[in-house]
């Protein structure tokens, strides 16, 4: 700009060469003030994507110690982020849970269930340490951030128990059952010995790898070829095993007894029979004696045992066997039901003493959603590394994309292998006891279900090592971030950034899933603390808000429970974070959708004028600052806020006399010192500072720009001018005016600094209503407002209205109460006389102090030629009659206000309009005076023209 004016001003008295060094010198000036581009450019090289509290869990943390260069990240997408997801997907449940599943929701129940559990999160944005909890934080804000990233802590430890568990039930039930310290003589007690031998077992596998990774996260990360191979090479195998079932299935005998599955264990004689015969001679098998009283071919057996035989059915019928339409359809069970055949089952009751495969577990959909669901959470394995990738926010959504479509082919071609090739009899078995006691995945597996076995265990020891590695850092990256105080101990680990604390944390709470010691159990409280809010960024809204919708639906049809206690702890973390944490600005999404929901509301307001039932006063308090910065009359923003009782729209304004340039700082300081009395008044709302050369303009132009849309202000808050004889202009009629003329109500209390406190509420006494003119129920409203707050709930209410002599006082008093009862206002009324009478000699005194007192200012705005000349003319003041009426009138409505309301704790009554001629505003205000002499307080109300209450629905 000042260049261009030189430019401008180029007029005949400059050469060129004075007109370029003039332009050069501006130039120069220029670059000194603003940015240069080299700088910007330098900033933009040298940005770092390690925000606050995100570093790298590599990074020195010794104190006084020199900390060791980190090697910049170096993983791709491929082993950074696709093979962890690979291995953490493709673990416990694919192994030991799936072929129950499928056969007991069928195969197309299933393709439904994995459907809505498969689904990803990705981000556009830099993603340094802390993976999936720095994106939520950073698109949610601290407070969502803390929540759901302890959630999601909460459930990769769980997740470590989860897999640890699965270790130690394919060891002790597949690989080496003799291993087991507890066990049980009776069938009953089976289950108890079991837990308890995976609660040892388990605490020791828990104890090894947790050491194994406070040695260093490389060995864990050598050994995670090695178990990612176990995995590949066992669905290999399942593959090829399912291919090779369409030509040559694999002899795997099922016992059956009728329609019921036989538990092979009990068959010690291997005889699917009932008898058998010995040189002609028969003989009872080992299976009837569980059916019978004894061992002679006459005793007395079960009902179901007599009526039905022993066959025997292949558990692996094989591709072509057609056994797929019998696995189309669910088979739900209650706990201690007979495994059957198909989907019917038969009516006779079974004993527990007998050889049958019972149903551990009751079944149904939602159980079976809460148990898979674990399976697709090994998505956020890629963006839990996201510290060490090279580009992180190129590999996590390509790397978790390609995961999830890869992962999701083999899931759902194993679940169609899986209906297609085995027995639904088997596929219900969840522990394979129909078939010796095998690992029911394995029966499929070729060449030997030992390639199951052992893929197995070696998979889920991986993917229980990569949770006890990702956990740690995961709390870690929380505590740096420094927004929940009693974690910044986790923050802290060994020299290279090992997070030791934050590992024995995980190791403490992973031990509680241990002890738990089921997995059916652990697996839905895996789901509910993984997914509690679990959302993309506010980059995608509409893909955020359907994702968590699915997650929500998902916690709830996984355990009801386990999701209210879920979203209980996390809504207590959210406030602690929102009361007790460090502040933190990290732009998040919150924001955007507040800004997209007021949007829309105040589009919404502006489609039609609002109803009255609608109307609330929302207010704009006018205070007036002092020469030290300091509000006036703090009181009325108290009594501003008493009557909004913390809701609705409050403005407070004020005006700054100067000019906006120069006055700019002291505007910014009034408007901290507004903000510091709402914040002590505890009031809700908006500040805002007028910088105009008259008081009376600021106020007209904060009136006229105050709110946006329909959240404009109805009502203005303003005090009494007491000093307003001495300080002219007077402020107060022209700001009738302008509230008049804009629609707007005004409220003026007189002696504010005698209205209660908050910390006064009034015990007794009355809340009187003059009134005089009908002002749109302003009146009505106002002390009912009042009395929902504590200071003025206990004060009753009166209202007085005047009746003139040719009034019929009776029938008024009734139309009131009538009136009030349909405004369920709970008031006592009483109709109040007023008789024409002598002016008295005090009417006669104010009226003439008034006139004299205007017209002495009127001759004081004369000139001196002016004020001669009225001297030349003689001219005599004369009292004006309608002034002298209006003060009659003034002065009587006072005596009967102050005698029927003297004792009262705040009087309301009607305030005048001011005159048209600008003269006569000193006498509006001496008629003000006169009509509250004698009053503690006052709270005059002017209506803005419309109604404000109803009494039709």
């Amino acid at each position: 700009s000042k260049i261009s004016s030189v430019y401008i001003n180029n007029s005949h008295g400059m050469d060129d060469d004075d007109f370029y060094d003039r332009n050069l010198a501006l130039f120069e000036e220029e670059m000194d003030t603003r940015p240069k581009v080299s700088s910007l450019l330098s900033r933009l090289a040298n940005y770092t994507n390690l925000m606050q509290g995100a570093k790298e869990h590599e990074e020195a943390e010794g104190i006084g110690e020199k900390k060791k260069s980190n090697k910049s990240p170096q993983m791709g997408t491929f082993m950074g982020v696709y093979l962890p997801c690979l291995q953490n997907i493709f673990g416990v449940i694919l192994f030991l849970r799936l072929t129950w599943v499928v056969g007991t929701a069928g195969v197309l129940q299933k393709m439904k269930t994995f459907l809505i559990c498969c689904f990803a999160i990705a981000t556009n944005g830099v993603v340094p340490a802390g993976g999936s909890y720095f994106m939520i934080s950073r698109s949610l804000g601290p407070e969502f951030g803390g929540a759901v990233g302890l959630c999601f802590y909460l459930g990769t430890t769980f997740a470590g128990a989860m897999y640890i568990l699965g270790a130690i039930e394919i060891l002790l039930m597949y690989i080496a059952p003799k291993v087991a310290i507890f066990h049980s003589d009776y069938p009953e007690g089976e289950g108890a010995a079991m837990l308890n031998n995976m609660r040892v077992y388990g605490s020791i596998f828990l104890l090894l790898m947790s050491l194994l990774v406070f040695v260093g996260v490389k060995y864990v990360n050598k050994l995670a070829s090695i178990f990612l191979a176990c995995v590949i090479i066992s669905i290999i195998s399942i593959y090829t095993g399912a291919l090779v079932s369409a030509f040559k299935p694999p002899h795997f005998p099922v016992c059956m007894l009728g329609n019921r599955t036989i538990n092979a264990h009990e068959m010690y004689d291997s005889q699917c029979a009932k008898t058998f015969f010995i040189i002609k001679d028969p003989k009872t098998t080992d299976l009837w004696k569980h059916f019978c009283q004894g061992p002679e071919l006459n005793a007395s057996c079960d009902e179901y045992f007599t009526s039905n035989n022993f066959t025997e059915i292949e558990g692996i019928p094989g591709l072509a066997s057609g056994i797929i339409s019998e696995n189309l359809w669910s088979s739900y069970h209650s706990k201690g039901d007979v495994q059957e055949k198909g989907s019917s089952h038969a009516a006779h009751p079974a004993s527990t003493h007998q050889p049958y495969v019972f149903a551990d577990i009751t079944t149904s959909f939602t159980l079976l959603v809460g148990i898979f669901f674990p399976s697709v959470t090994g998505i956020m394995a890629g963006s839990n590394r996201s510290g060490d990738l090279k580009d992180a926010q190129r590999s996590i959504p390509i790397g978790t994309i390609f995961a999830i479509l890869t992962t999701s082919i083999v899931y759902l071609s194993c679940v169609v292998f899986f209906g297609a090739c085995i027995d639904g009899a088997v596929l219900r078995d969840k522990f394979g006891d129909s078939v010796k006691g095998n690992l029911v995945v394995g029966t499929l597996a070729w060449p030997t279900p030992w390639v199951i076995v052992i893929g197995s265990f070696f998979s889920t020891c991986g993917a229980g090592l990569q949770s006890l590695t990702g956990a740690p850092r995961l709390l870690q990256a929380i505590a740096k971030d420094n927004i929940i105080p009693f974690l910044r101990v986790f923050g802290h680990g060994k020299v290279n950034g090992e997070p030791t604390w934050a590992l024995l944390l995980t190791g403490v709470i992973a031990e509680l899933g241990i002890l738990i010691a089921s997995l059916d159990l652990v697996a839905p409280i895996l789901t509910i603390a993984t997914y509690v809010f679990l959302l993309p960024p506010e980059n995608f809204k509409s893909l955020s808000f359907l994702g968590m919708i699915i997650c929500l639906a998902l916690m709830f049809i996984s355990s009801w429970y386990y999701a209210i206690v879920a979203m209980v702890i996390a809504g207590m973390i959210y406030k602690y974070i929102e009361y007790h944490g460090a502040e933190k600005e990290w732009g998040d999404g919150i924001r955007g959708l507040s800004l997209s929901a007021a949007r829309y509301a105040l589009l919404r307001l502006e489609e039609g004028p609002p109803h009255t039932k609608n109307w609330r006063p929302q207010l704009l308090v006018l205070l007036k600052l002092d020469e030290d910065a300091h509000v006036k009359s703090p009181r009325l923003l108290t009594f501003a806020n008493q009557l909004k009782a913390g809701k609705g729209l409050t403005i407070v304004g004020t005006v700054v006399s100067g000019n906006f340039l120069q006055s700019y700082g002291e505007a910014l300081a009034a408007e901290q010192t507004l903000k510091h009395l709402m914040d002590k008044e505890r009031v809700k709302g908006f500040c805002q500072c007028i910088i105009a050369q008259k008081p009376r303009e600021g106020i007209s132009h904060m009136i006229q720009s105050s709110g946006l849309g329909g959240m404009k202000p109805n009502t203005v808050v303003m005090g009494w001018p007491h000093t307003w004889r001495q300080t002219p202009p007077l402020v107060l009629p022209d700001t009738v005016r302008v509230t008049t003329a804009a629609h707007l109500a005004l409220l003026v209390p007189k002696n504010i600094s005698l209205f209660p406190s908050n910390s006064e509420p009034c015990t007794e006494g009355y809340i009187d209503v003059w009134w005089i003119v009908h002002d749109g129920g302003m009146l009505m409203l106002l002390p009912f407002l009042l009395r929902q707050h504590k200071v003025w709930r206990k004060c009753g209410m009166r209202i007085f209205t005047v009746a003139q002599m040719e009034d019929n006082s009776i029938q008024m008093k009734k139309d009131l109460a009538t009136f009030l009862y349909h405004l369920r206002i709970e008031a006592e009324v009483e109709v109040v006389e007023m008789h024409d009478s002598d002016i008295s000699a005090y009417t006669y005194e104010r009226t003439l102090m008034m006139e004299q007192r205007s017209q002495m200012l009127r001759r004081m705005r004369l000139s001196k030629s002016d004020r001669e000349r009225e001297v030349r003319l003689g001219q005599m003041e004369k009292l004006d009659h309608s002034n002298v009426r209006r003060m009659h009138t003034a002065v009587k409505l006072n005596e009967v206000i102050v005698n029927k309301s003297h004792d009262a704790r705040l009087v309301l009554l009607n305030m005048p309009g001011p005159p048209r001629n600008l003269e006569g505003d000193e006498n509006y205000m001496e008629f003000l005076e006169v009509l509250t002499e004698g009053l503690e307080r006052v709270l005059l109300v002017r209506g803005g023209g419309s109604e404000v209450i109803t009494i039709y629905s």
